[in-house]
């Protein structure tokens, strides 16, 4: 069920704040209408409009970008959603953080259906996401697992990261439906075969790192934001080799939310810095080409998705906002 690799390295820091290019991405914000909520971690649904989690208040939200309205749905008293995503028939799959459960709400009548955990070990589902054979990989931070929902079926997977405490944090998937999560709690990547449910952990080049979100691009290759040193590193699963570079704030950046946009740039949030700043970086020239304050502030920006209709990111703020970058 596991094994572990220590990668060989490739490690690069070549990167200074002043080599910044300024192109800025323009930020619109809306206030969420429910104060002190935390909405965070947004998805886009088929029809354009754009779904959040509260995770504070315990509800799910629908905002119409043609409107600029929300729409509130109920979730379970003290459920604490966590993230949530938007399957192709506009139902929605949230992370019942405080609860131990998968909700899948109907978006027509507000009904949702709980999915427990079947170990009361796993007890915060953290981040979901899809794969394309019908199911939901998901981390459990706490609880130190990555687990594999079954939609049809709705059966669930767990599988135990042996790193003790390792903190399963962010997730994606890549082309062959391989589930990669980085572990906040240590210098690791981890990675499950979905046919054998074999985990691996990667340990990242400096023992110091503490990844926190995750990317893919389209050539497979996994990026990561260390949130304690302030580093956008890169692994190449084909060659086992890392590239880093040191964010434009350096030490301080504190990189949390993380996305990949059309062009396989990687845009990630320096929450360190007051105001937070947006910031962007183009693999093929190896260079950060974008930065632009977050008017609010932010607060922290947590999770992003990428919007690919409107070429923007979506993301909520602990100052209580939902906001849209419109990329360079």
């Amino acid at each position: 069920m596991f094994r572990q690799t220590t990668a060989a390295v490739f490690l690069i820091g070549l990167l200074s704040t002043g080599s910044v290019i300024a192109q800025s991405a323009g930020i619109q914000e809306w206030t969420v209408p429910w104060p002190n909520t935390r909405p965070r971690d947004p998805d886009v649904a088929p029809d354009g409009s754009i779904w959040l989690a509260g995770q504070a208040g315990h509800y799910v939200a629908r905002f119409d970008p043609k409107t600029e309205s929300f729409r509130r749905f109920e979730l379970p008293d003290g459920a604490g959603p966590h993230n949530l995503i938007v399957d192709r028939d506009g139902s929605i799959w949230y992370a019942g953080n405080r609860q131990a459960h998968i909700g899948h709400l109907n978006a027509d009548d507000g009904s949702i259906d709980q999915i427990a955990m079947p170990n009361p070990a796993a007890r915060d589902p953290h981040t979901l996401v899809f794969d394309s054979r019908g199911n939901i990989w998901f981390t459990v931070q706490h609880g130190n697992f990555i687990g594999r929902l079954n939609k049809a079926s709705k059966a669930v997977d767990l599988v135990p990261v042996p790193t003790k405490r390792s903190r399963p944090y962010g997730i994606v998937v890549d082309a062959e439906d391989r589930p990669w999560a980085v572990l906040l709690g240590t210098n690791k990547l981890a990675t499950v075969d979905p046919e054998t449910l074999q985990l691996q952990e990667i340990s990242l080049p400096r023992t110091a790192a503490r990844p926190r979100r995750i990317g893919i691009t389209a050539d497979g290759m996994i990026w990561y934001a260390d949130y304690a040193k302030g580093y956008l590193g890169c692994y190449d699963p084909g060659s086992g080799q890392f590239k880093e570079w040191p964010a434009p704030a350096g030490e301080l950046s504190q990189p949390y939310a993380m996305g990949v946009d059309g062009r396989n740039r990687i845009w990630f949030v320096e929450t360190g810095p007051d105001p937070n700043t947006l910031v962007g970086f183009d693999p093929e020239t190896g260079a950060f080409f974008s930065n632009t304050a977050i008017p609010s502030g932010a607060g922290a920006v947590r999770h992003m998705v990428y919007d690919q209709a409107r070429n923007a990111l979506w993301f909520g703020t602990d100052t209580n906002n939902l906001a849209r970058a419109d990329l360079p």
